[in-house]
């Protein structure tokens, strides 16, 4: 089979479409979204300046494989995700997408996510010089199964993120929640607005814990939940998800997470969903360990790897 591959600075409506559908197609087969939703972002809002899109078409012209080469981090490198259709597997597709990553980008830092823990990544990172650096897990639980009880002795109020009032004291807060992680710490105000614009937002899912501190009501800690798959996209079957879950440092140990994570998943279960998933680092056993007391359990694996420097 013939594989044309072109590297893009945009995409057209037509071919965002196109990749959209591939990527849907990928996950009816695999069970899971084959590209983060970071990728679907950049797909659908334009993405940065430093994108680079690879489609690879066959003799027809039809998108068979896409790559997403994101070069905006110049500290940690450049990262690639790629998703080819089922129907075109087994044929080098995703190799001469990543092999032409390698040399567009020419950058010895490279990563490479795989999203599930799929034998053939492992034989194709291994092949291109890649090796294993991270590893993300996806943990799940039935709704339909009972949630434990939650203290709510805590003296705290739990209320809905209000829009145009909480952005910048979350954001504020999220940054010191995550001021180790490399991707959720760095949230700025521009992505904030991004994901409330699409569709799969709803601020009565964003619960805000909040505190008097001082006289003044304080943000202490969140559950963001999303709904994703089904109709609304990802080409899956409709779930829950813990999206976002923090809690201010001198609150930690308290309690306030559970209650937090409780409160988001009765939300869930209160619209009917049959099961509610979640992404933690594999390292991470403190999160682990909450979430575990909580029913989850886990799921599959996401692999980033790392090109082996000389």
């Amino acid at each position: 089979m013939s594989i044309n591959i072109s590297v893009l600075s945009h995409l057209s409506d037509a071919q965002t479409e196109e990749v959209t559908q591939l990527a849907f197609a990928a996950a009816a087969v695999d069970e899971m979204a084959p590209l983060s939703e970071h990728v679907l972002i950049h797909l659908h809002h334009g993405g940065d300046d430093a994108d680079e899109h690879l489609i690879a078409s066959n003799e027809t012209g039809k998108i068979i494989g896409y790559l997403h080469l994101d070069q905006t981090d110049v500290v940690a490198g450049s990262v690639v995700e790629v998703v080819v259709h089922p129907d075109f597997r087994r044929n080098g597709v995703g190799r001469a997408l990543v092999e032409s990553a390698m040399a567009k980008s020419n950058d010895p830092r490279m990563r490479l996510w795989a999203h599930g823990e799929l034998t053939s990544a492992y034989t194709l990172a291994a092949k291109l010089g890649f090796a294993k650096a991270r590893e993300l897990w996806q943990m799940r639980r039935s709704l339909f199964a009972p949630l434990p009880k939650a203290s709510d002795s805590l003296e705290v109020s739990i209320r809905a993120f209000q829009l145009g009032h909480d952005e910048s004291e979350w954001l504020a807060l999220n940054s010191r929640v995550f001021a180790d992680h490399p991707e959720q710490g760095r949230m700025s105000e521009q992505d904030l607005a991004i994901r409330m614009s699409e569709a799969w937002f709803d601020p009565a899912g964003f619960l805000i814990a909040t505190r008097n501190v001082g006289g003044k009501e304080t943000i202490v800690g969140y559950h963001w939940t999303k709904v994703h798959g089904g109709a609304g996209g990802h080409g899956h079957s409709e779930i829950g998800e813990i999206y976002v879950l923090g809690i201010a440092p001198e609150e930690r140990g308290s309690g306030l997470a559970k209650l937090l994570s409780i409160r988001g998943l009765e939300h869930l279960r209160g619209l009917g969903l049959p099961a509610a998933m979640l992404y933690v680092d594999a390292d991470n056993s403190a999160a682990i360990g909450l979430y575990e007391s909580l029913g989850f359990a886990h799921w599959d694996t996401d692999v980033m790897f790392k090109r082996a420097q000389a």
